[in-house]
């Protein structure tokens, strides 16, 4: 006994403790039990509303979502409750904007707050309907898919440059103007603060914003989770996890507009407050389009503690492992281990360390700098070894001072780059060890 506590104690700090997983009350429900319906157009709304409200009286359960079409707003999670989709199942939410706004702006399509034992599960498919709500950049899109967009209405910048769902044919406008209703648009599925999360098995798709953002919560498990939407998905970010405590990502299929598997920790005194990404195992998983395959950053306030990549495979990302921040937004890396990585056909960086970030939303110039130097970013104590990429622009680039960039150690790595082999401000910044960079 002794010894297993003692090989646990180790395990713990590098973010491989197990998670503990939701208690879901053995009563089952089905959502046409309810008035819902599934034929793609029946608002289905106010049936999720009184299944779950159901449930919750039970004292949670399984809410099963047969083959079909659900068409619906918003769903609110409830305590112990799964969500549960059956093969065949989607659920897709309206493209009736409005049902998403409230008194304090946009609501994610799926959400829960405060609660514990929340679950999603299945083999079905949750479908965000996000062509309604994101922006499209003309430069991402071809001549066939432009037209498409216009179809819809929206409308469209001075320059041509960029298509706003705002105007469009079929639906009211909410707000005045493009970017006040741009503001509006919400995260997918957002859980704040609860603690026991699953989400397993389903697929994930097509978001308005990011798709999975679990935010200050505990013991989250995402497994076997594909996540998907178009290659040029404005701020269509894959995973988020955010400022949240002992979680595992495994066995997942990324391929998204954004950054693929990010962790984020807050932006300054807020980011203080909420705390650090802590204890988190992300194994197994394939990133395939992704601005990022492995991401930490931009705002990371509340630090970065027990980190463990390992056995993941990156296909055709911008870049591999990305680490970004800036000043007023930064905070402090440890322990972070990453190994046994896969990449191929990396459009950019296998490996990039940036503290001059700049967030840029669609049709606003790029933020200014840093008024201050407060909330520095400090990307130290991270150590990758067995790599192997072929296929890249530049094999390693770190761009910041060594007092921002620093004990960075690369070991056991082979990268075959097409053109720069390295780009880096101070070389003591990464120390490299049995490292091969090749090209042609």
């Amino acid at each position: 006994m002794k010894r297993i506590l003692a090989i646990l104690l180790i395990l713990l700090p590098l973010g491989l403790g197990a998670q503990d997983k939701p208690v879901i009350p053995d009563n089952y429900v089905s959502l046409a039990d309810f008035g819902g319906v599934p034929d793609g157009v029946t608002s289905n709304t106010e049936a999720f509303r009184k299944a779950i409200s159901a449930l919750s009286k039970q004292g949670g359960g399984h809410l099963n979502v047969t083959e079909g079409l659900w068409l619906t707003g918003p769903i609110v999670l409830k305590d112990a409750i799964d969500l549960h989709l059956d093969r065949g199942a989607v659920i897709l939410f309206t493209p009736d904007k409005k049902e998403f706004v409230d008194g304090k702006g946009g609501r994610p399509a799926i959400s829960a707050s405060k609660r514990h034992d929340v679950s999603i599960s299945g083999e079905g498919i949750i479908d965000g309907n996000g062509a309604w709500w994101r922006p499209v950049k003309r430069s991402k899109v071809s001549d066939v898919e432009w037209k498409e967009y216009r179809k819809k209405g929206g409308s469209i910048t001075e320059d041509g440059s960029l298509w706003y769902p705002f105007n469009l044919k079929h639906f009211p406008n909410l707000t005045e103007s493009e970017k006040a209703e741009e503001k509006l648009r919400a995260h997918m599925i957002r859980l704040t603060e609860c603690v026991r999360v699953s989400v397993s098995g389903v697929t994930i798709q097509n978001s308005p914003r990011f798709h999975l953002v679990p935010t200050r919560c505990q013991d989250v498990t995402i497994e076997d989770v594909t996540v998907r939407c178009p290659w040029n998905a404005q701020n269509g970010d894959g995973i988020d996890i955010m400022s949240c405590q002992r979680v595992k990502i495994a066995r997942c299929s990324v391929d998204v507009g954004d950054d693929g598997i990010c962790l984020k920790a807050g932006a300054g005194e807020k980011g203080v407050a909420a705390g650090p990404c802590k204890d988190v195992l992300i194994e197994n998983n394939i990133v395939f389009h992704a601005h990022g395959g492995f991401v930490i950053g931009s705002e990371f306030s509340g630090g970065m503690e027990n980190i463990t990549v390992r056995h993941n495979t990156f296909c055709g990302t911008d870049t591999g492992l990305r680490f970004k921040s800036a000043p007023e937004r930064g905070g402090k890396c440890s322990n972070i281990r990453i190994s046994d990585i896969v990449m191929t056909d990396i459009k950019d960086e296998a490996i990039v360390f940036q503290t001059t970030y700049a967030d840029r939303p669609a049709g606003y110039e790029d933020n200014q700098a840093a008024k201050t130097q407060n909330f520095l970013p400090e990307f130290t104590d991270i150590h990758i070894e067995r790599l192997s990429c072929r296929g890249c622009s530049a094999a390693i680039r770190s761009k910041g001072p060594l007092q921002m960039i620093h004990d960075i150690t690369l070991k056991d790595a082979t990268i075959f780059y097409n053109e720069t082999e390295r780009d880096i401000d101070d070389p003591l910044s990464i120390k490299m060890e049995n490292v091969r960079l090749l090209t042609f």
